[in-house]
């Protein structure tokens, strides 16, 4: 089979369709906003290339203005599912693009409209795709590699159109659209097919990326509060505790709300889960750089302190235990104060595990509550004072 024009924009027509409906398949399963866009675009050029094969009928107005006005939407529509995937927002001008082709119905019948045509399409489409390529550029947090092969797909493809507006401007370069003439235009097509495998494969691989790292994150996070979960910690706790040493002591705080059963007895477990998501995020405001926290499970949360000293425990648990008794007074009226007992293991070796550790501190957290709850109970377990035990009244 020949690669003539024709089988070029069959095969095109091809491809994108099917481009099209797997993105529209994987929507379904992954609910990734982007996909509709990309899904779109892609049934876009496939719409575009079937017209295109009217021209040969002399529908030139449908063949190649409006089929070509179809391929800088569908461009637009890339742009806009790039923007939609970085959370990226596009200045208002990037949707009058259209402006511009639709200015080509005003030209006079005399002029060379097919180098016209070539040009304003080119650049419009070079222009979209050079957008997208510099959207993905990397950031803060990692796309995947999938979204850096898209980004040299993209920019691979804006240049390509760009050198593709070269012959537009050169006297005497064969260029009639009606009849697909002049080499331009048929390398161009073989483009546009390689493209399409090219920009899909790279669409699927950066939504697959952002497929795991979704299910990776939900999994090691506790579902109501969006803290870590005793997985998470258990996982990430390692790299802190051996950075441990006597110049640089760690800390784990064993966290416990006092009488939080009256929460959800007389107010309901929605108030209760109000409950932990306000301790949840009282925790995250007060947790020192390079600390983890999580939540273990029911009213019970930890924190993994670094570089700590008894002041700076004594100061986090304090502004913590305020900071909830006032929240917990104001919000729900309860026989008995619902407040925080913490539990403190100060050491200066690293643990024989984390699960030892937590045991220390829930030994201190016993301690905690045996001596009248709302307090802060330290065991300093370094070196400097092994096994001698004090404690913080309120």
């Amino acid at each position: 089979m020949a690669l003539d024009p024709l089988t070029m924009l069959t095969l095109t027509v091809a491809l994108a369709l099917a481009a099209a409906l797997y993105l529209a398949t994987e929507w379904q399963t992954v609910r990734e906003s982007s996909l509709l866009y990309w899904s779109a675009g892609f049934a876009l050029i496939s719409v575009g290339s079937t017209l295109a094969l009217l021209r040969v009928n002399g529908l030139l107005l449908i063949g190649i203005w409006f089929a070509n006005g179809l391929l800088v939407t569908a461009h637009w529509l890339f742009l806009l599912g790039v923007a939609r995937f970085t959370e990226t927002r596009l200045s208002r001008a990037w949707y009058l693009i259209f402006v511009a082709w639709f200015a080509l119905l005003l030209l006079p019948g005399e002029q060379p409209w097919s180098k016209v045509i070539l040009l304003l399409n080119s650049f419009l489409v070079a222009l979209l795709a050079l957008k997208a390529s510099l959207l993905l550029r990397p950031h803060a947090k990692s796309l995947g590699a999938g979204a850096a092969q898209l980004r040299y797909v993209l920019l691979g493809h804006s240049l390509f159109y760009f050198a593709k507006m070269i012959p537009a401007l050169v006297p005497g370069t064969l260029i009639d659209l009606a009849v697909f003439g002049g080499r331009i235009i048929q390398i161009s097509l073989v483009e546009g097919v390689m493209a399409i495998m090219l920009i899909a494969l790279s669409i699927t691989g950066t939504v697959r990326y952002r497929r795991e790292k979704r299910i990776e994150r939900l999994a090691a996070r506790d579902p109501l509060t969006a803290m870590y979960n005793r997985r998470a910690l258990e996982a990430r706790a390692p790299r802190l505790l051996n950075e441990v040493s006597p110049a640089r002591p760690g800390a784990l705080l064993l966290i416990d709300i006092d009488n939080f059963k009256l929460v959800n007895d007389l107010h309901g477990h929605t108030a209760g889960d109000r409950l932990l998501v306000a301790l949840g995020e009282m925790i995250r405001l007060v947790l020192p750089g390079g600390a983890l926290a999580a939540r273990l499970g029911g009213d019970e949360f930890v924190i993994l302190l670094s570089d700590a000293s008894h002041e700076r425990i004594v100061g986090l648990g304090d502004v913590l235990r305020k900071q909830f008794h006032d929240t917990a007074a104001r919000s729900f009226t309860t026989p008995e104060p619902v407040t925080l007992s913490i539990g403190v293991s100060l050491f200066d070796q690293p643990p024989a595990s984390l699960a030892a550790l937590i045991e220390q501190g829930d030994v201190a957290l016993y301690e905690s509550k045996g001596g009248g709850r709302n307090s802060i109970r330290l065991v300093d377990r370094t070196l400097a004072n092994q096994g001698a035990p004090g404690s913080d009244p309120n």
